[in-house]
């Protein structure tokens, strides 16, 4: 015989799905910052960064709710940092970038300048040279 229920209905519309993980925590939309992991046979609850991907045994943590965070009483708590840069260069990274490209270009055009027209046949538009890299000047008008 048929089940007396009907089928399986989701809450949210299967064809809604957010690129953006979200809190793990009962009524909490915020987007997730943190993944926690237990780890039973220590005794410790792991805090650490984002996951690359969700894990159904760890838990993603909005910023408020990780920085909130207790364990268990004869639990620890470990919270990991990631100390490698963001993942995204800022506009101030960019900027220092670019600075120090120019800056690295500088000692070489003087010396091209001060050295005559020199025998060697230079590409107008080629402002300096370092290693691999080049500046360029930017085309006359």
């Amino acid at each position: 015989m048929g089940s007396r229920r009907g089928p399986l209905k989701s809450a949210v519309p299967s064809n809604i799905v957010s690129p953006v993980r979200r809190c793990s925590r009962t009524a909490c939309g915020r987007p997730a910052v943190a993944t926690l992991t237990y780890v039973y046979a220590d005794s410790i609850a792991v805090l650490g960064p984002l996951a690359t991907y969700a894990e159904p045994h760890c838990y993603d943590l909005c910023a408020e709710h990780s920085e909130r965070l207790t364990a268990p009483r004869g639990w620890e708590v470990v919270r990991l940092t990631d100390g490698s840069a963001p993942a995204r260069p800022s506009g101030d990274d960019l900027e220092a970038l670019a600075n120090a490209v120019r800056e690295a270009a500088r000692p070489q055009e003087r010396a091209a300048g001060g050295g005559g027209n020199g025998a060697r046949g230079v590409d107008p538009t080629e402002g300096g040279r370092r290693g691999h890299l080049r500046v360029l000047r930017s085309p006359e008008p």
